[in-house]
């Protein structure tokens, strides 16, 4: 590319790269080739560290695509059905569940309702997957029947998790890491477990406070793995971005599946939701993404499969406006 097109970038990752700035990580991929790469910003505020390429983010809800993938590896495995119900798998949930299947988690149309929107007052604790299970099963019905509705819902993806686990035998870390990260050499990746794991080269999370840059790296949901609980750089989102386009993980037919609408609305406008991916089209090219957003970063990754062409952004910021920025690299690179 030339230094016209890399200032153009550097001009659009400005307010990323101040002195004493949360930063983040830029990506472009054309041809299977990084055709930009690049880091702006500083990861650890207070060791004065810089982001990079291996520069660890958490990717929050950038983890449902690769949630969704662990279960369709199960399901090529033919460990469990995507038409299989709940109860199959928590014999103690209440009744209200007895219609959902995991095809409606995987594609929010279950109406499990939003735990985030019953945690107990006075919890400090970080939450876990499990204590996510016993939020709902305190719960008496659905939001809406199943099926009947698309309404984005961290809890079916932290259920996934525990589905996962319960059908492998492993925890949702470990799965993650012996059937993905493992055979796509995601050496740094991790679903992080404060106290069991670790992050290598780890950025920490901010929000722009009214003293300044806040440290806001962890809340009381950020210990819940299966809706967000993901840390990956660029270096290895490549190597995932790059393994869609192959049979690595699992086949052809069921990746296609996974990039389907199975519901044809979503919460964006012109986008539908299939496996773990919002599916939408800009320019009459079909375009599979999903985002991430939460108390300390926010995180996008968009994939043209037609065109070869991905944009992957990471930053270390919550609330971070990056949805113009993928938009212009989108337009730039197009």
């Amino acid at each position: 590319m030339s230094q016209a097109d890399e200032k153009r970038i550097d001009a659009l990752l400005h307010d990323f790269d101040q002195t004493g700035a949360p930063g983040a990580g830029v990506m472009v991929i054309k041809g299977g080739k990084p055709v930009f790469a690049k880091a702006y910003g500083l990861a650890d505020l207070e060791k004065k560290i810089r982001c990079a390429a291996n520069t660890n983010f958490r990717l929050a809800s950038v983890t449902k695509p690769f949630t969704a993938m662990a279960v369709l590896i199960l399901a090529e495995q033919a460990k469990i059905s995507l038409e299989d119900h709940l109860p199959k798998f928590f014999t103690e949930f209440p009744p209200y569940c007895k219609t959902i299947t995991i095809r409606h988690l995987l594609t929010h149309t279950s109406g499990v309702p939003d735990y985030e929107q019953h945690i107990p007052r006075g919890i400090t604790i970080p939450l876990s997957d499990r204590d996510v299970l016993f939020i709902l099963r305190q719960q008496n019905e659905t939001d809406f029947p199943p099926g009947s509705h698309f309404h984005y819902s961290n809890s079916g993806y932290a259920l996934l998790a525990l589905v996962i686990e319960n059908v492998s035998g492993k925890t949702f870390p470990a799965f993650l890491k012996q059937m993905i990260f493992d055979p796509l050499d995601m050496t740094n990746s991790v679903a992080y477990v404060e106290g069991l794991s670790s992050v290598p080269h780890r950025a920490y999370g901010y929000a722009d406070g009214k003293n300044g840059w806040e440290f806001t790296d962890q809340s009381v949901t950020s210990a819940v793995l299966g809706d967000g609980g993901i840390y990956s750089s660029l270096a290895d989102l490549f190597k995932w971005d790059q393994a869609l386009f192959t049979e690595k993980l699992i086949s052809r037919d069921l990746l296609a599946d996974a990039f389907t609408p199975h519901s044809s609305r979503s919460d964006f406008k012109g986008s539908g939701y299939g496996f773990g991916w919002y599916i939408g089209k800009f320019r009459d090219t079909k375009r599979i993404w999903h985002y991430g957003s939460t108390c300390g970063f926010s995180t996008r990754i968009e994939r043209f499969p037609e065109k070869q062409f991905s944009v992957i952004v990471l930053t270390n910021r919550y609330n971070a406006k990056i949805s113009p920025i993928v938009e212009k690299l989108i337009e730039l690179f197009w």
